[in-house]
């Protein structure tokens, strides 16, 4: 072949008298890492929490390390309580376990109790949101109930049923349908006019309508009251577990108190806090889930 038929133009190219136009596909872009913002999302919610962690643990350590000291400072806490903190599941005996078993044994009850008081209290709080003469007659009950405190149920409990265990569930259950009951009951007083018309439009039964209209409608007032339920689940485990005893949270710190182990007991009490901040985190977490694109009025 010659220099002179490599060089010769198309012949579209040669009709129209202008020369052939060869388009290069461009470079793709390179996507952005979305490392560096997730780096950055992470460093702004676990620094400045860590930050002053750090600096309360070296203000007590400072104020606790003198002599006439009442309470241990962080180094004296880690040396007699290290086995708590790095080994919580372990097992030497009956009563003597670690503090992970006893977080477990502790959240069996609240889950059981827990459980009981959100299915009751949806249903309650239903009734009362749908009915005027049920809230007529049963809410002025149910606010002077929730104002009683939560272990002045417990003798009761004990003389009902006998026993610690379902005691300490129902002193759980007590405490914790209150504010599941007035949540639910508010949010469906506040259903809009329009999704009643609809439902009347659609000839929607009762569990029709419960389960198309209400639930969804009243799902953030809902969640609202189960997550403050769920902190006073926790808190009324650990008072009540003081009195009941057992292998639970709430008897180790008592134990330790009778023992003088104050390590153990500031040891117990941050497995508490982490232990409620991830359950409210939980149900938080489901309630945005849940009720993602709706929102309390």
């Amino acid at each position: 072949m010659s220099v002179t038929a490599l060089k010769e133009p198309p012949k579209e190219a040669r009709r129209s008298g202008s020369a052939a136009v060869v388009r290069l596909a461009a470079p793709a872009a390179a996507r952005p890492s979305r490392w560096p913002a997730i780096a950055r999302t992470v460093a702004v919610s676990v620094l400045p929490p860590l930050v002053m962690v750090l600096l309360l643990g070296l203000l007590w350590e400072l104020l606790c390390s003198s002599p006439g000291a009442t309470l241990p400072p962080p180094s004296r806490i880690w040396s007699e309580s290290k086995d708590l903190i790095l080994d919580p599941f372990f097992v030497a005996g009956p009563q003597d376990i670690g503090l992970g078993w006893r977080v477990l044994v502790s959240l069996q009850r609240v889950a059981v109790g827990f459980g009981l008081a959100a299915v009751v209290g949806i249903a309650l709080g239903a009734v009362i949101g749908q009915s005027v003469w049920a809230m007529r007659g049963l809410d002025p009950i149910f606010q002077v109930l929730r104002t009683v405190p939560p272990l002045a149920w417990l003798p009761i409990a004990l003389a009902a049923f006998r026993d610690s265990n379902p005691s300490a569930i129902f002193v759980i259950f007590i405490t914790a349908i209150w504010p599941v009951i007035i949540n639910t009951a508010v949010g469906i007083r506040n259903i809009p006019q329009d999704y009643r018309n609809v439902a009347l439009v659609l000839r929607l039964n009762p569990l029709e309508f419960f389960w198309k209209i209400m639930l969804p409608s009243a799902a953030p007032y809902i969640f609202t009251g189960l997550r403050i339920g769920i902190g006073l689940s926790w808190l009324a485990i650990v008072a009540a577990e003081m009195l009941t005893g057992g292998v639970g949270i709430g008897f180790f710190i008592w134990d330790a108190w009778n023992s003088s182990r104050l390590p153990d007991i500031i040891v117990a009490l941050v497995y508490i806090g982490v232990v409620g901040f991830v359950l409210d985190r939980l149900v938080a977490g489901v309630g945005s889930f849940v009720t993602r694109g709706t929102s309390a009025a």
